[in-house]
């Protein structure tokens, strides 16, 4: 990791490296060793599952939804 003074930068490039630390990851994918699909970029660890799991879960994607604005109010939200 490369370290610099930040008492340096301009107020403008310190808004810039904020902004891109939080910006949100592009998501990955990748199959494992054993042929599951993992997708990168959600969180701190892959998601991993088999084809057959991506498909009962992907099928599930409207009752998902709904489910998730059902309870909306209590449900946290992460960047």
């Amino acid at each position: 990791m490369i370290r610099q003074d930040l008492t340096k930068l301009t107020q403008e490039q310190l808004i810039a490296m904020l902004m891109a630390a939080n910006a949100p990851k592009a998501l990955s994918m990748k199959v494992s060793e054993k042929g599951a699909l993992s997708i990168y970029g959600l969180g701190r660890f892959p998601v991993t599952l088999y084809a057959g799991q991506w498909e009962r879960l992907l099928d599930q994607a409207d009752a998902i939804r709904a489910f998730m604005t059902a309870n909306a109010s209590l449900l946290a939200t992460k960047p």
